[in-house]
């Protein structure tokens, strides 16, 4: 095996090793999260993508980790471990998260990775949303790259690193929604087309309500096609909702730091602060 850069390899080569553990990333999807990242693949004697593993930078000091794939026969062998010591070499100094399956879990933490939280894949074929009030002092509207600034001020507070770089790939990629009070973008959500259907993430909003009002308009603009919907929310008024909308708990992967706690989870917020109720995606944090 050897290591080369995951720019030098063909789309259709990283589509066929996720397909083969079972992963819905099409070849667009790997593109997408090459456009935001670096990364090193894995390749046999005759240049087969047999492993990947990738991370994405956020701001100066911090940084995720994703798309670590290894091919079903090289699983018992290392090769997570071997790839993701190439990673670890490129970003010594970065603090770091991922979000980790169950499978890799053990791998990680002999990595000195820390379990803190439970990300919930919510996905189904989506239901119609029931009617949700907007208060006469809100305002819902597409947002565009004019608000990106706005929109990365309002996901640092929330994530607690810079992702301009990130938003506004997403932006160009995705159809967003802002939530406005009082001339301020408040609450943001993207949706894009990924895997089997669409994907909502990220989204920040200070409270479920928001939640709910800025999400409910990609579910019923998605009616009867498969949505999916990442989010640490365990219970309350969005995690019902997301229930009622037929987005159903699918599958759960665990978020893990090395150096500084995750960014985003942190001990109680006080009621009114903006959190992340969707993440980007499995791959990107």
């Amino acid at each position: 095996m050897r290591i080369a850069d995951i720019n030098t390899v063909d789309l259709e080569q990283l589509h066929a090793l996720s397909i083969g553990v079972g992963w819905p990333h099409r070849a667009d999807d790997w593109q997408f999260a090459r456009d935001l990242g670096k990364g090193v693949v894995a390749l046999d004697e005759v240049g087969r993508v047999l492993g990947s593993a990738m991370w994405f930078p956020h701001g100066e000091d911090f940084a995720t980790i994703g798309l670590v794939i290894t091919s079903p026969r090289l699983q018992a062998n290392g090769a997570g471990q071997w790839l993701m010591e190439h990673i670890l070499a490129q970003i010594p100094e970065c603090n770091l998260g991922l979000n980790a399956t169950r499978a890799a879990k053990r791998l990680y933490r002999s990595l000195d990775f820390t379990a803190e939280a439970v990300v919930f894949q919510c996905q189904g074929e989506a239901s119609s949303p029931a009617e949700v009030e907007i208060p006469a002092s809100v305002e819902l509207r597409a947002l565009d790259m004019s608000d990106l600034s706005a929109v990365a001020a309002l996901d640092k507070e929330a994530f607690g690193a810079d992702r301009t770089v990130l938003l506004s790939r997403v932006l160009l990629a995705s159809s967003g929604l802002g939530l406005i009070r009082n001339g301020k973008i408040e609450a943001y959500s993207f949706c894009r087309r990924f895997g089997r259907g669409y994907v909502i993430g990220p989204m920040s909003a200070a409270s479920d309500a928001d939640a709910i009002a800025i999400s409910r308009p990609h579910i019923a603009e998605h009616t009867g096609k498969f949505l999916r919907l990442d989010t640490r929310e365990k219970s309350g008024a969005f995690s019902d909702f997301l229930s009622d909308c037929g987005l159903l708990v699918f599958d759960t992967v665990t978020t893990m730091s090395r150096g500084r706690p995750w960014p985003e989870v942190r001990e109680r917020r006080p009621a009114g602060t903006p959190k992340i109720y969707a993440l980007a995606g499995h791959a990107l944090g």
